[in-house]
C-alpha cells in the first residue's frame, strides 16, 4: 500500500476509538486528519502526528472543504453519539447527530476524491440475539441508538454507487482497553461501561460491586459479552484501507473475538488480578433486561477477511493488564495503589 498517498479523514478523531485508530494510522505513516466538535471527544487524546479540525460533522461545507483541500481517499466515519439509554430519552438529538450526520459525510463524499468509506456500527442492529452472530443474520435494531446505526448503514450503501465509493461497515461488539503507548484512554463520565465501572470501585476501595442482572439463561445468570480489546480495533481500520485498496469492493464485518464472558466471570478475574478491592462483595440482582449472550460466530474466519487481520488481546488477563493512563479523576489516588497503568476507563 502506497501511504503516501493515502490520505484520512477520521470524524470523531478526537474520541476513544477514533484516537487509537489515528495513532495506529500514525504509526504506518498514514497522513491523518481528525476531525471532531470536541462535544465527547478531548484534545488530550488527539496524536502529535495528526492535523486537527475543530467542527461538526453537521457541518457539511466544512466537510467538503476539509476532504478537497487535503485530497482525502479515505474516510473513516466514527462521529456520533454511542449511549443507548441516553438515545431513548433524546431521540431527536440522537437522530440529528447520528443519522443526519452520517448523511452529510456521505453528501460530503461527492465528486471528490473519496473512495473509501469506513464505518463504525453496532453489533445492536442485530437487536435481541441469543448466542453467536455472523453477517448473514438480518438486522432487527431494537433501541433507537441501534436504529441510528443501522439507519446509517442503509445510507451509506444507497449513495455508494452515485458516489463511486467503496465501503466497509463494521459491527463493533464490546470494546475496551487502550493502547500500550500508554498516552490515549476513554476520557469521559459514561457510566455503562462494565471495566471501568469495576476498576472504579478498586480505586475507592467500595465495598460492595452490585450486578445487575442474574437472572438471564447463562450458565452463571449473568450478560455474556464479546470483549474486543480497541488496539484491536483500530488496527482492523488499518486493514479496512488495505481491504478497500486491494480488492475494491464494499462488506460488512463482525468485530469481535468469538469468545464471551459473563458479567461474573469479569468481575472475578479482575479480583483475582488484584484490579478490584479484594474486600469488596459482589451482589447480584435479578434485573434481566438486556440480551443474555451476544458474541460473533467463529470470530475473524471469513476467507476473505482473516488473512488481514490479528487478534492480540484474546487473553483477557492480558487485555486487562494492558496499560492506561488514569486521567484527573483519579490521579490523586496514584500512589496508593499497586498498578500505575489499568485496562480501564475514567
Amino acid at each position: 500500500m502506497n501511504n503516501k498517498a493515502n490520505k484520512i479523514l477520521i470524524t470523531g478523531g478526537a474520541g476513544y476509538i477514533g484516537s487509537h485508530v489515528a495513532e495506529r494510522l500514525v504509526n504506518s505513516k498514514l497522513k491523518i486528519i481528525a476531525f471532531d466538535n470536541l462535544s465527547r471527544g478531548n484534545r488530550k487524546l488527539i496524536n502529535k502526528k495528526t492535523k486537527f479540525i475543530k467542527a461538526d460533522v453537521n457541518n457539511l461545507k466544512k466537510l467538503k472543504k476539509v476532504i478537497s483541500e487535503n485530497n482525502v481517499n479515505t474516510v473513516i466515519h466514527l462521529g456520533g453519539l454511542a449511549s443507548v439509554a441516553e438515545s431513548l430519552i433524546r431521540k431527536k438529538k440522537y437522530y440529528i447527530n447520528n443519522v443526519l450526520g452520517t448523511l452529510n459525510v456521505i453528501k460530503a463524499c461527492n465528486k471528490s476524491s473519496v473512495k473509501n468509506f469506513i464505518y463504525s456500527s453496532s453489533c445492536s442492529v442485530y437487536g435481541n440475539v441469543e448466542g453467536n452472530v455472523d453477517e448473514k443474520k438480518k438486522p432487527n435494531p431494537k433501541s433507537y441508538y441501534a436504529y441510528t446505526k443501522f439507519k446509517s448503514e442503509n445510507l451509506i450503501k444507497k449513495f455508494s454507487k452515485k458516489y463511486k465509493y467503496k465501503y466497509i461497515i463494521l459491527r463493533y461488539f464490546n470494546v475496551a482497553g487502550a493502547s500500550n503507548s500508554g498516552k490515549i484512554g476513554e476520557i469521559g463520565n459514561k457510566n455503562d461501561r462494565l471495566i471501568k465501572n469495576l476498576a472504579i470501585q478498586y480505586f475507592k476501595k467500595n465495598p460492595k460491586i452490585n450486578i445487575h442482572g442474574s437472572n438471564y439463561k447463562t450458565k452463571d445468570g449473568t450478560c455474556i459479552r464479546d470483549y474486543i480489546h480497541v488496539s484491536d480495533i483500530a488496527d482492523i481500520h488499518y486493514q479496512c484501507i488495505k481491504y478497500l485498496n486491494k480488492y475494491s469492493k464494499s462488506n460488512i464485518f463482525n468485530c469481535g473475538y468469538g469468545k464471551g464472558y459473563s458479567v461474573l466471570e469479569i468481575a472475578n478475574i479482575l479480583k483475582n488480578e488484584e484490579l478490584i478491592y479484594n474486600g469488596a462483595n459482589i451482589e447480584e440482582k435479578n434485573e434481566a433486561k438486556q440480551t443474555p449472550y451476544a458474541c460473533i460466530k467463529d470470530g475473524f474466519v471469513r476467507k476473505d477477511w482473516e488473512k488481514f487481520l490479528k487478534k492480540t488481546y484474546t487473553d483477557f488477563v492480558k487485555f486487562i493488564h494492558t496499560k492506561y493512563p488514569v486521567f484527573p479523576e483519579a490521579r490523586r489516588n496514584f500512589t496508593k495503589f499497586k498498578y500505575k497503568y489499568c485496562a480501564f476507563t475514567f
